[in-house]
């Protein structure tokens, strides 16, 4: 059974104020997509100056945490947009407690940082996209391992003896809606006990109880549903397989903005195949055809990544970068 903990430090005391793993994620990604653009301004792969790269990458995580939250809001829950009150966080995309980030929103937020940054600095705008597309990738895996960690974003129903299959307690919030399949079990004795056990009958202190108290772990256990860790396929998908392919395609020089066309082809691909493994967001369910929202949208992103790849390919420009090249030259000399 999940029982990790999403706090690397804390929290503390009654409150939920503590440095968590998800928050260590995007730094950890932001220090890392510093590290690749500086590394390939310093190797002359790009005309963006090194001393610029951590401007660059600060714009961009603006434009990712801007673009995410917003595009969640959008995507996800627009009753959000117009969620207006007298008491904090005052606005509805502000209650970071109201759901997440939506990754689909971070590339629209990424691309308008770029946009921005290189009408700034006098630069080509789909080479900073390039960029950020390989950059990107590492702090992709490191946030889908962030939601394994904090057991949301949880996958599938699978066969209890696949050896990896994982009980995710996240799923008991779901029991509370009368219409659910489980929500007898959430009314039924044993939930009771449970609910007696954790001292409270709100889903998300049972949760926090079964990661301290053995007795609520143990009794929770049968109750819930072996599933896929849809996280960790996506963190290899969406990350890792990604980071190869795109150091694979700039091994040599390429015209700006193939990089990030191939970028918006393949993760939309990867995204749709993971997808099917995950389970929907609540609220939403499946939609047309079967697919999940998630799903739709990586369609569009798909065949706009097809349209980009073809008209980019097609413009009269020098080609940048080619790490393998760059690699062959330093041998040389």
């Amino acid at each position: 059974m999940h029982d990790l903990n999403p706090f690397a430090i804390g929290p503390f005391g009654a409150s939920s104020l503590g440095i968590r793993w998800y928050g260590l994620s995007y730094i950890a990604g932001f220090a890392v997509a510093w590290a690749i653009i500086r590394l390939m301004a310093r190797r002359g792969l790009s005309p963006l100056k090194p001393e610029r790269a951590g401007d660059f990458v600060l714009t961009v995580a603006i434009g990712t945490v801007i673009g995410g939250r917003l595009g969640y809001c959008l995507f996800y829950r627009p009753d959000l947009l117009i969620d207006f009150s007298s008491s904090p966080p005052f606005w509805g995309v502000f209650a970071i407690n109201e759901g997440g980030m939506a990754s689909h929103g971070g590339i629209l937020g990424i691309l308008t940082a770029c946009l921005i940054f290189a009408h700034r600095d006098k630069l080509p705008r789909l080479h900073l996209m390039d960029l950020c597309a390989l950059a990107s990738t590492i702090g992709i895996f490191f946030g889908r391992c962030a939601n394994f960690v904090n057991g949301e974003l949880f996958g599938r129903p699978c066969d209890a003896s696949l050896p990896w299959a994982v009980k995710f307690p996240q799923e008991i919030v779901l029991w509370t809606d009368p219409s659910h399949p489980k929500h007898e079990v959430w009314t039924g004795p044993i939930m009771q006990q449970i609910k007696l056990l954790a001292e409270a009958a709100d889903p998300r202190s049972i949760i926090d109880a079964a990661r301290q108290n053995p007795q609520v772990a143990e009794l929770l256990r049968p109750l819930l549903t072996p599933r896929h860790p849809s996280q960790i396929y996506e963190a290899l998908m969406e990350g890792a397989l990604m980071f190869v392919i795109l150091a694979i395609v700039w091994a040599k020089p390429r015209k700006p903005g193939i990089v990030a066309g191939w970028f918006l082809v393949a993760y939309a691909v990867v995204r749709i195949i993971g997808e099917q493994f995950r389970m929907p967001d609540a609220g939403i369910g499946f939609q047309a055809l079967g697919l999940t929202r998630g799903q739709w949208l990586s369609v569009v992103m798909l065949g706009a990544g097809i349209i980009c790849m073809v008209v980019w390919a097609r413009r009269d420009v020098a080609k940048i970068g080619g790490w393998a090249s760059a690699d062959r030259k330093a041998d040389d000399a």
